[in-house]
Parts: structure tokens; C-alpha cells; sequence
């Protein structure tokens, strides 16, 4: 599984606006807690880290998608830090936007497509990080999306080991 978040991640890279050093290297694995993986590429200015997690369930089951995570990325020399981002696998539906649900929380995301990559993020880091002390409070988080052709998928998603995760995030990445 390990190697299906770098081919996935190392696809996307370009997309979701990582450094030269993330798109051109093989990330490190920083360390696994449980259903999230901690990752570095790059270093000094180009450094990037993230936590990465697949789906536990994807719907509609049986629709061809590419590699499907939810994603934390830090940028220290940025000073961008926990932001969260979706990739679905799949290109979406012109101006439409994502929703991810933790508890009784519902969170928008806007999608911006390159190609046949699709990606989703949050409008303000205030919002950012209501969804990350949502998650630290949660077990489980979904994503709904519709894609170019119209399929609405919903994406479950373990929030266990996030809060391991997001404290090797904020430690190793400075």
C-alpha cells in the first residue's frame, strides 16, 4: 500500500502546487499511525511535508478512479501549514464544489481541475483549521464530490492516527 501513496502522490505533485524537490524525489515515509502516513521531500526552502490517507470505502463501488487520498500538506518556508486538500481520482464537474462532513460538521471545498487531475481545497486557513480540530475529535470524515461525467462519489475516510500524524507533521517539519 505504502508504494500506492507515492505513484499517487508523486502524480499529482505538479497539480497541487508541491516544490520542483516534491515532484522530482521520492518522498521519505517520516512514520505510519495507523490509517494516516507521514511523508518529506525536499529540503531547506523546497521542503514539503504531508499526511496522507486513502479511503476506507469508496461510492459508487466499481467506477475506474485514479489514486483517491486526503491530504494535509505543510510548507515551512511558505509558512503554510495543516492544509487540507482533497484528490479525488477523477476530474470534477465545472464550478462544483466538495463537501466533507466530520460528525455533525460540514465543510466546502472548492475544485480546480488540470487535465484529468481534480483537487479541492478551503477558502480560508480559519476554516482550515476548524477542520483539522474537527478531525482531531472525530473517527470518521467523508467526501463528496461529483465528477466531470456527472458520478456523485462519498469517500470514507479513518480518522484513526490522525492526531499522532498531524503532531509528527508539526514536529518534523519546521
Amino acid at each position: 500500500m505504502q508504494h500506492r501513496f507515492l505513484y499517487a502522490l508523486l502524480a499529482v505533485a505538479r497539480f497541487v502546487g508541491a516544490s520542483p524537490a516534491f515532484a522530482a524525489e521520492e518522498p521519505t515515509l517520516l512514520g505510519a499511525f495507523r490509517d494516516w502516513h507521514v511523508y518529506a521531500a525536499g529540503s531547506g526552502a523546497e521542503r514539503t511535508c504531508f499526511a496522507v490517507s486513502p479511503p476506507k470505502e469508496m461510492t459508487p463501488a466499481g467506477v475506474t478512479r485514479g489514486g483517491v487520498f486526503f491530504m494535509i500538506t505543510s510548507w515551512p518556508a511558505r509558512n503554510v501549514h495543516n492544509q487540507p486538500s482533497v484528490v479525488p481520482g477523477y476530474p470534477y464537474k465545472e464550478m462544483s464544489m466538495t463537501t466533507v462532513q466530520v460528525g455533525g460538521d460540514k465543510f466546502t471545498f472548492f475544485t480546480k481541475n488540470d487535465g484529468s487531475a481534480g483537487g479541492a481545497w478551503m477558502e480560508t486557513p480559519d476554516d482550515e483549521q476548524k477542520l483539522i480540530a474537527a478531525m482531531r475529535r472525530g473517527s470518521a470524515m467523508s467526501v463528496t464530490g461529483t465528477s466531470a461525467r456527472g458520478t456523485l462519489t462519498r469517500d470514507n475516510y479513518s480518522l484513526a492516527g490522525i492526531s499522532a500524524a498531524l503532531e509528527k507533521l508539526t514536529t518534523d517539519c519546521k
